[in-house]
């Protein structure tokens, strides 16, 4: 059962999409801002991908609840989850998407490197970022009341989801365990071999000790729901405010005695909303400045943005 989509990111890439435009950006923003949109664009993409697979396998199931795009804020520690599923015995599945179209490659001490053609650089553990959203995951769970019947820590499950085209290269299963790496068309077989392994006498007991109603596990989903904080979409690094333009010196030429003076604009390319005058952010100014033609030359904070 589905509960929760992906947050629309389509503002975020309209403003970097916006960026480029602009001739007041050095050669240090440019590349920051190419290599945003490209992470961006490949992350909803890989995103995408992955959800179809997980909706298409538990779109009809009534033991599972599926949320996508989750991101939590416990005690300033942030926890941004591409994929949860919890199952009616109250096993967490935490899915972490990375979309290479190249070559994974995982070594024995479980370093991960990604390879395009002679370009070789590593990356973070997925599997090492995926544990620690489970921690502060658990503290969450633990403020919201949810928990076992039978006591202790939620039993959380890690599974790095991969681009169908992807190659992995992994070190042998006695050196590092990489059983939980598959790619994203994989998760069917890969989910009936997991239950199949997992399904132990000691398991099976305590997973039936645990189980619970699907209205139970709903309401504890939707209880996450609402714990969701999504990101500023129209945030920008400090690095990322445009130079100053240069001043260009303009001939004195004095005012007709009979012209008349324009009304002055007071909120005009300053960081306050034209319309209910608070102060905002300059990346809404920056995105309003960017649309002339929708807003006039003017800037709006974001509620007023969509009055417009």
């Amino acid at each position: 059962m589905l509960l929760k989509t992906a947050d629309d990111k389509s503002r975020r890439l309209a403003l970097l999409e916006d960026l480029q435009r602009s001739t007041r950006l050095d050669a240090f923003q440019k590349k920051w801002l190419r290599d945003e949109l490209v992470r961006l664009r490949k992350g909803i993409q890989g995103e995408t991908d992955s959800a179809y697979y997980l909706d298409q396998y538990f779109k009809h199931g009534v033991n599972h609840v599926v949320l996508h795009d989750l991101r939590f804020v416990v005690d300033g520690d942030v926890a941004q989850i591409d994929h949860l599923v919890i199952n009616r015995a109250f096993g967490i599945y935490l899915f972490e998407t990375k979309n290479y179209s190249g070559n994974l490659v995982i070594n024995d001490h479980g370093e991960f490197t990604a390879q395009y053609d002679e370009m070789h650089f590593g990356i973070p553990s997925p599997i090492e970022q995926s544990q620690r959203h489970a921690r502060i995951l658990n503290r969450l769970l633990k403020n919201l009341g949810i928990g076992n019947r039978i006591g202790g820590d939620m039993t959380f499950f890690h599974v790095v989801l991969l681009h169908p085209n992807s190659i992995i290269k992994r070190p042998a299963a006695k050196t590092f365990d990489t059983t939980n790496v598959i790619k994203a068309d994989q998760f069917p077989s890969w989910h009936q071999k997991f239950v199949d392994k997992e399904g132990t006498f000691g398991e099976t007991l305590k997973l039936m000790a645990n189980l619970r109603g699907l209205d139970t596990i709903q309401e504890w989903a939707q209880k996450l729901v609402r714990q969701h904080r999504p990101a500023d979409l129209l945030a920008l690094p400090d690095f990322m405010q445009p130079k100053p333009a240069i001043a260009v010196p303009v001939a004195s030429n004095p005012e007709p005695e009979n012209a008349k003076p324009e009304k002055a604009n007071t909120t005009a390319k300053k960081l306050i909303c034209s319309h209910c005058g608070t102060k905002i952010t300059f990346a809404e100014g920056k995105f309003c400045w960017n649309n002339t033609k929708r807003f006039g030359g003017e800037q709006y904070c974001r509620e007023h943005q969509s009055l417009k």
